[in-house]
C-alpha cells in the first residue's frame, strides 16, 4: 500500500512538473545565445495581434498585455511577428481571428520580405499550426483565406529559414550580415517554437539552429535588429519602438 501511495505521489509530481515546465528557456549553440519559446496552438493559446478595440496598433507588449488581461486573460509570451510599414500595416498577408487585415504579397523588390521564397505562420480555425512557403500555402489554402474561415490566423514574412528540411537556397555560412533576428518554426506533432537570437547571428546558422537543433522541418523569418520578446518567466519585457504585427501565447487567469 505505501509503495502504491509513493507511485501515486510520484506521477503527481512529475505530472506537476511537466504542467509548470517553463515555456522559454535560454539556450546557447555555438557560441549564440538563443531564448527559446515552445506552445501547443491549442494549449498554448497562441494568437497574433495587431489593433485594438479602437483600431489603433497595439504597438507595444503591455497594451496587448493590459487589454488581455479586461477580459480576465493573460500574455504569457510575445514578440514581434512580422514585417510592416511605417504606419505599422503588415507588409504581407495578415489573418486575425479569421478577418484578413492586409492581403497576400507575392510582389519582387529589396529587403528581406522579398528573399524568395518568403513563407506563411498560420493556425487553423481548427487549432493546428504550421510554416509553409508562400506558393505552397496559397496552393493548400486558395484565396479567399477567411471564406469558411479555415484560417484563424496568419502572417507572411520572409525570408523563408527552412523549408522541408533545406536551408533557404540564398544563405551563406560565411555572410558578413550578422544581427539579431527572431522567427518560428513548427515541428512535424505540430508544437510551435520562437526563437530569438540573443546575439548578432547570421541567417544560415539561424536556420540550422530551428533545422538541426529545435528539428523544426520548416521554419520563417520574422524579424530583425528591432526584434523583442515578452517573457514574464524570464523576467523579459524588451523595450522599443512601437511594432506592426505581434504574436503572443495567451492563458486565462489562475
Amino acid at each position: 500500500m505505501a509503495i502504491g501511495c509513493a507511485l501515486m505521489q510520484a506521477a503527481a509530481g512529475a505530472a506537476f512538473a511537466q504542467e509548470r515546465a517553463p515555456h522559454c528557456v535560454e539556450r546557447a549553440r555555438k557560441d549564440i545565445d538563443y531564448i527559446v519559446c515552445r506552445f501547443g496552438p491549442q494549449a498554448g493559446g497562441v494568437r497574433l495581434f495587431l489593433n485594438d478595440a479602437e483600431s489603433e496598433p497595439y504597438g507595444h507588449f503591455n497594451f496587448v498585455r493590459d487589454a488581455l488581461a479586461a477580459k480576465g486573460e493573460r500574455l504569457v509570451f510575445a514578440m514581434n511577428a512580422g514585417m510592416y510599414h511605417a504606419d505599422r500595416r503588415p507588409v504581407g498577408l495578415y489573418v486575425e481571428e479569421g478577418e484578413e487585415a492586409a492581403p497576400l504579397n507575392d510582389n519582387d523588390g529589396p529587403g528581406n520580405f522579398h528573399l524568395k521564397p518568403n513563407g506563411v505562420f498560420f493556425i487553423t480555425e481548427a487549432g493546428a499550426a504550421g510554416v509553409l512557403e508562400t506558393e505552397a500555402f496559397v496552393k493548400r489554402f486558395p484565396p479567399p483565406f477567411t471564406e469558411e474561415r479555415n484560417i484563424a490566423y496568419a502572417t507572411q514574412s520572409g525570408p523563408m529559414l527552412v523549408i522541408d528540411g533545406k536551408l533557404h537556397p540564398r544563405f551563406l555560412p560565411d555572410s558578413d550580415s550578422l544581427k539579431r533576428r527572431n522567427g518560428v518554426g513548427v515541428t512535424e506533432k505540430g508544437e510551435v517554437i520562437f526563437v530569438l537570437s540573443d546575439s548578432p547571428v547570421r541567417f544560415h546558422h539561424f536556420a540550422l539552429f530551428f533545422r538541426d537543433a529545435l528539428k523544426t522541418p520548416n521554419a520563417l523569418y520574422l524579424d530583425g535588429t528591432i526584434s523583442r520578446l515578452y517573457a514574464p518567466e524570464l523576467d523579459r519585457n524588451d523595450p522599443g519602438a512601437a511594432m506592426g504585427p505581434i504574436v503572443g501565447a495567451v492563458a486565462k487567469e489562475d
